[in-house]
């Protein structure tokens, strides 16, 4: 992976994060004690503004999303196939893997630096970006929790070369319910033995490697879950029919079945129990990310509206002389601009290692509903053109959807959001 040279002034910490599990809620009703900034000194307060460097990096992302992206999006929506070439273009300039500490073959930047690429990518296809960010959900726990010298012989060869990997976590009867995970790791000398179903796995029939969460026993529920490292080739491991969805249609989502697959003990991350912890602490993370790919296609969708309103015209004028018109424009402008703060505070809390449960629910159940809205307000705008593929926002209203959904509903975001007021 070639890193930008505009970003090699660019350096990535070390990132010591807390459990998941015992970091106390906030000492303020709906203020955090890390958003307050507490123990940090006044240079190392958020800011949102962009550096050079950062700006370079989003150019670089946005060029890309134009030039590589953008023209190929309605076909791969349509025909439902991933273009792996753009895995291939995206590793060769350094826009995955972007997390990955630099020594490991990645491109040694923060989440910060990763949504600005989120939302650009985004903004021209949210289905090929969700490949992209389901890849580094699935190496965000190797981040936190794999040893030096797991780090070097399952993320350095990884990184290597142009791939994907996925995070099987989501089953048949496990979804926001993390703790009920049915897919059993048995424990067999220097091994486990790995059986169950994975469901609505995304990049689940073209990774070369899983992050799976498995449990030692049911009846423990969280306190048995382990994470364990499974490459894609591993004998046992078989993937099933590609799903038929509403959106994101360009993105690779399957079942992937484990049947007595072999896995090494060497490649649990953390200890036995210590899963849930790291699951929740992964999510965390790219919570912010999932928010920004909402902002990008909120974005596209505002864009394209305000583009057609000036060009479509109704009785003797453009569309946009109306206050009606006028005033959904407005409320779409005003959604990105506080989504995207949003985004770029919790991920900001991540780069700086605090925990940041309660601004990232924040941040992903706001961008993903203002997403909805947006393109939803954005299809009337259109009106009767805006039901028909012949133009974009069909496309991002459909795409829109399912950010509500995966990577934690907007449910879940909300009850995440009241526990943190609550425990005040």
């Amino acid at each position: 992976m070639t890193r930008p040279a505009a970003l090699a002034r660019i350096t990535a910490e070390e990132r010591d994060w807390h459990s998941a599990c015992d970091t106390p809620g906030p000492s303020n009703v709906g203020i955090s004690e890390e958003s307050m900034n507490v123990g940090i000194s006044e240079e190392s307060m958020f800011n949102p503004s962009l550096s050079p460097e950062h700006k370079a990096l989003r150019e670089l992302a946005r060029q890309f999303a134009r030039n590589e992206i953008a023209p190929i999006a309605a076909k791969a929506d349509r025909i439902e196939e991933y273009p792996w070439e753009l895995v291939k273009k995206a590793h060769a300039v350094g826009l995955i893997n972007i997390t990955v500490p630099g020594k490991y073959g990645g491109g040694g930047l923060g989440y910060f630096e990763d949504c600005l690429v989120a939302e650009e990518l985004s903004a021209a296809c949210a289905g090929v970006y969700s490949s992209f960010v389901a890849s580094t959900l699935a190496l965000t726990p190797l981040n936190i929790a794999a040893t030096p010298n797991q780090m070097e012989r399952l993320m350095k060869p990884f990184c290597a070369e142009p791939a994907l990997a996925s995070f099987c976590l989501t089953e048949p009867s496990a979804g926001s319910d993390v703790a009920s995970v049915r897919t059993r790791a048995k424990r067999n000398g220097d091994t486990y033995v790995l059986n169950g179903t994975k469901r609505f796995i995304t990049n689940g029939g073209v990774a070369k490697m899983y992050t799976v969460t498995a449990t030692v026993d049911p009846e423990l529920r969280h306190k048995g879950l382990v994470l364990l490292v499974v490459p894609s080739d591993s004998p046992g491991v078989s993937v099933g029919k590609k799903e038929e969805k509403m959106g994101q249609r360009a993105a690779d989502t399957r079942e992937v079945i484990f049947e007595d697959v072999q896995v090494p003990v060497e490649n649990r991350l953390g200890e036995e129990g210590e899963g849930f912890g790291l699951v929740m602490e992964t999510l965390d993370r790219i919570r912010a990310e999932v928010a920004a790919a909402a902002v990008g296609v909120g974005r596209a969708a505002m864009q394209a509206a305000v583009q057609y309103s000036k060009e479509r015209e109704q009785f003797s004028e453009p569309i946009s002389s109306f206050q009606a018109i006028q005033f959904k424009l407005a409320d779409m402008a005003i959604k990105v601009e506080a989504a995207r703060l949003l985004v770029r505070q919790a991920a900001w809390l991540a780069d700086h290692g605090l925990r940041n449960s309660y601004e990232s629910a924040i941040a992903k159940c706001f961008a993903a509903d203002s997403a909805m809205q947006i393109t939803t307000d954005a299809v009337q705008v259109f009106g009767g053109y805006g039901y028909i593929r012949d133009y974009p926002v069909e496309k991002y209203m459909r795409d829109a959807k399912l950010l509500q959904i995966y990577e934690g509903t907007s449910e879940i975001q909300r009850l995440v959001i009241s526990r943190w007021l609550l425990k005040s």
